[in-house]
C-alpha cells in the first residue's frame, strides 16, 4: 500500500494526510504494510515533501515579497537541491488581507537559489507556484547579480510595476555558478508571460490586481522582455511565449533566461522523491488533494501519480476534501474511485476544521472496500 497524496490546502499537510490515512487503514486492518511518500507539484509544500522523502532541510533568512526578512527553507540531498519559490515569495508571506500586485518582489527566491549554490547544489529543482508576485523574475535575477536600471542609471523599483521604468539591463554580474548547474523549472502551469493567458491576466487577480493593475503589469512585462532583448538577444522575447514563462507571476520567465529546463512539476517531483521504486512495491496506491476538480486533471499531483501508477498496472484510489469530478473523468485519469470527506461529513466548514479525524474515517472505508 502506497500513500502518495498532496496536501489538503488549509487543513492538512501532505505528511499529515499520509499519517491520517495510515491510521484509518490500520484501524480496520492492523497489520497492513503502508509506505508513505508525500508528494507535491512544485507549489507550496514542495520542500516539505522533499524533506519527508529524506532530503535535509536548510533554513536561511531572505527577503519576503515586501522586502521584510523571513525564514525560508530549501531541501538538499547530495548535490541535488529542491527550492520552492513560495517559501520566500509566496502569498503566505504577505500579512493577512494584504496584497501588493505591483510591488511584490521575487528577490528572496533568488537568495534561496544562491543559498542552494552555496550549499554545493549541482542540480536545482525550482518549484514555482503560489506566488505573491508578478515581476517576471526580475527580483530573483537581481539577487543573483543582474541589474535593472532606469534612464538615470538607478535601480528600478521592486515588483512588476517598477519594470515600466526599465531602460537598461546588465546581466554581466550574474552568479557564474549558474552556468554549471542543471536548473529544472518545475510547475503545474504552462502559461506564457503576457497576453490573455499570461501571468497578469490569469493569475494577477488572485494576487489582488485590479483590471487596471493587470493591464499595467502586462504592459510592464512586455516592456521587460523587449529591453532584455538588447542584452540577451532574441531568446529574451522567444522565452516570453514559452510554456512555463508565466508560472508564478512570470518567475518562470526569469528561470528560463537562466537556462532552466521546464518540466511538469509533479513529474519532476516523482523522480526526485523516488516514486518509481515505491510504486513497484505497492499493490494499491492512494493519492489525493484538497479538491479533486478540473484543475486536478491539468498537471496537479493526483493526476500525475495516477498516470504513473496506471502505466505500471497499479490500481489507484483518491481521497479529497471536495469532489467535483464525475466517475468517467476520474476513470480517464486512472483513478478507480474517489473518497471525499463530504461523504462522511456534508458540512464543508466542519470538513475543513476536522479534516484529520474525518479523513481517518474515510480511510477506514477504503480499507473495508479494498483490504478486507
Amino acid at each position: 500500500m502506497l500513500i502518495a497524496a498532496d496536501k489538503f490546502k488549509g487543513s492538512l499537510t501532505a505528511v499529515q494526510v499520509a499519517e491520517r490515512v495510515t491510521a484509518g487503514l490500520r484501524r480496520v486492518v492492523p497489520g497492513v504494510d503502508v509506505e508513505a511518500l508525500p508528494v507535491a507539484d512544485g507549489g507550496d509544500g514542495t520542500v516539505a515533501a522533499a524533506v519527508a522523502a529524506g532530503f535535509e532541510r536548510h533554513e536561511r533568512e531572505v527577503a519576503g515579497p515586501l522586502g521584510q526578512e523571513v525564514t525560508a527553507a530549501f531541501a538538499l540531498r547530495g548535490d541535488t537541491a529542491v527550492v520552492e519559490m513560495a517559501e520566500a515569495s509566496g502569498l503566505q508571506r504577505l500579512p493577512r488581507g494584504v496584497f501588493a500586485p505591483l510591488t511584490a518582489s521575487t528577490y528572496g527566491s533568488g537568495e534561496l537559489l544562491r543559498a542552494a549554490l552555496d550549499a554545493g547544489a549541482r542540480t536545482i529543482v525550482f518549484g514555482v507556484g503560489g506566488s505573491a508576485t508578478t515581476d517576471g523574475g526580475a527580483g530573483m535575477l537581481s539577487a543573483l547579480g543582474a541589474r535593472f536600471l532606469d534612464e538615470e542609471g538607478e535601480p528600478v523599483p521592486p515588483g512588476g510595476g517598477g519594470l515600466a521604468e526599465l531602460a537598461r539591463v546588465d546581466l554581466s554580474g550574474l552568479d557564474p555558478r549558474l552556468s554549471a548547474v542543471a536548473l529544472v523549472l518545475a510547475s503545474d502551469v504552462d502559461n506564457p508571460l503576457t497576453g490573455p493567458k499570461g501571468a497578469p491576466a490569469v493569475y494577477g487577480p488572485q494576487k489582488g490586481a485590479s483590471p487596471d493593475d493587470v493591464a499595467a503589469l502586462d504592459e510592464a512585462l512586455n516592456h521587460f522582455a523587449k529591453v532584455l532583448e538588447a542584452e540577451a538577444g532574441p531568446r529574451a522575447v522567444e522565452y516570453a511565449t514559452a510554456p512555463g514563462a508565466g508560472a508564478a507571476g512570470g518567475i518562470g520567465y526569469g528561470a528560463l533566461l537562466l537556462g532552466a529546463r521546464f518540466r511538469p512539476g509533479i513529474e519532476v517531483m516523482l523522480d526526485v522523491l523516488g516514486f518509481a521504486p515505491a510504486l513497484e512495491r505497492a499493490s494499491l496506491v492512494i493519492t489525493g488533494e484538497g479538491s479533486l476538480d478540473e484543475q486536478t486533471l491539468h498537471g496537479k499531483a493526483p493526476a500525475g501519480v495516477a498516470a504513473a501508477a496506471r502505466a505500471a498496472g497499479k490500481e489507484v484510489v483518491a481521497v479529497c476534501g471536495r469532489l467535483a469530478l464525475p466517475p468517467a473523468a476520474l476513470g480517464r485519469a486512472g483513478i478507480r474511485r474517489a473518497y471525499p470527506l463530504t461523504e462522511v461529513e456534508p458540512d464543508m466548514v466542519k470538513c475543513i476544521a476536522d479534516a484529520g479525524p474525518i479523513l481517518e474515517r474515510v480511510a477506514e472505508q477504503i480499507a473495508r472496500d479494498f483490504l478486507s
